[in-house]
């Protein structure tokens, strides 16, 4: 089994932009497709984990959800770089489309889509890492069994909010880039 990266998708990927809905709204931080080769490199699997609650409230489908994985995993090929596997979660508990209405266990923080990845890509979570621009990022990365990194990169650069009761990050950093390299080192001192 190898270890993993779980990444948070908007904030931490690619620019935040609140809901999503058009593929020309995708935006790749300068320094995504570097730091995602640097991660292939070192043998560490790549999964994007995202909440999509712009599914249960109507604004978006669970196609245009797919639709953005393979354009972002398009660009990203463009400079050498890819993303193992997309899991997301279109559900929230008071959805406005019944469909989608509940409290599941992949909505972050929860710890499913990381649960669900790690059993489908043999990931072994007990080397793996969490990176993503939300304090609720962090707990679905604890909820897991992994470590887990904050980036500044989006919600997190907005909102000077203080982290839930019990939920820490091993780092805070900077951006994508920042957050990988962290990880290998602290990979290698081990």
């Amino acid at each position: 089994m190898r270890a993993g990266v779980f990444l948070d998708r908007d904030g931490t990927l690619i620019e935040d932009v609140d809901y999503l809905q058009s593929l020309d709204q995708i935006a790749l931080f300068p320094w995504t497709v570097d730091a995602l080769r640097l991660a292939a490199r070192s043998g560490l699997a790549a999964v994007v984990v995202t909440n999509q609650s712009a599914v249960a409230r109507g604004i978006i489908t669970e196609e245009f959800v797919a639709a953005t994985h393979d354009e972002l995993n398009r660009r990203l090929a463009g400079g050498g770089a890819r993303i193992d596997a997309f899991y997301f979660c279109p559900h929230l508990p008071d959805a406005p489309l019944e469909k989608y209405k509940a409290r599941c266990r992949c909505r972050k923080p929860g710890p499913g889509m990381l649960e669900d990845a790690a059993r489908d890509l043999e990931i072994d979570l007990t080397r793996s890492w969490m990176i993503g621009d939300r304090w609720l990022d962090v707990a679905a990365g604890a909820a897991a069994g992994v470590r887990s990194l904050l980036v500044r990169s989006g919600h997190a650069a907005r909102l000077h909010e203080e982290p839930p009761t019990g939920v820490r990050a091993d780092a805070i950093l900077n951006n994508l880039m920042e957050a990988v390299g962290w990880i290998l080192r602290a990979s290698t001192s081990r």
